[in-house]
């Protein structure tokens, strides 16, 4: 839940919210000429949103801690409906069953995939041509290409920390 299930799905959600939610503003701009109002005023178009979203991994970092926590009560409530094992057991079984390393190659995971889906929205949003209709199709791009290459990403981060053994 930790390491893999927990940064996964968090980046899902995020990448339908918060990317589609970039493609689709930047989009809208590009559609009504505002980008290039803002050329014409000598404003880099992309910073107000950067700036704007400068914390957008620490909430990415806050979402993956709360999908941790909710993961690990699920389990908790399933162990006891199901396997019948107590909460108290399965408090007292936490300890040995989370390894401290696991949280942290979770955590780590959060704030590459949120910059996958930040640059993929606003690459898509950049990549509107002129009409409503094409923010649409930029917009649904957006979530697929960013859910694609999280995917792909958490794939070589599993490579990667097999190798280092973590």
């Amino acid at each position: 839940m930790l390491r893999e299930l927990s940064p996964l799905m968090t980046a899902i959600i995020i990448a339908g919210r918060s990317g589609s939610a970039y493609t689709a503003q930047i989009g809208t701009m590009k559609v009504t000429e505002e980008i290039d109002a803002l050329r014409t005023m000598r404003h880099a178009a992309g910073a107000p949103r950067a700036a704007q979203d400068a914390g957008a991994d620490d909430r990415a970092a806050a979402a993956h801690v709360y999908t941790d926590i909710t993961g690990v009560l699920g389990g908790m409530v399933m162990a006891q409906s199901k396997l019948g094992i107590s909460f108290e057991a399965f408090i007292d079984r936490l300890d040995e069953a989370i390894q401290l390393s696991s949280y942290w190659t979770g955590l780590i995971k959060a704030p590459v995939f949120a910059m996958i889906i930040a640059l993929v929205g606003c690459y898509r949003g950049f990549s509107v041509t002129g009409s409503a209709e094409s923010v649409g199709t930029q917009t649904t791009a957006s979530v697929v290409q960013s859910i694609f290459l999280v995917i792909v990403t958490d794939a070589v981060f599993s490579i990667v920390f097999n190798f280092l053994d973590l």
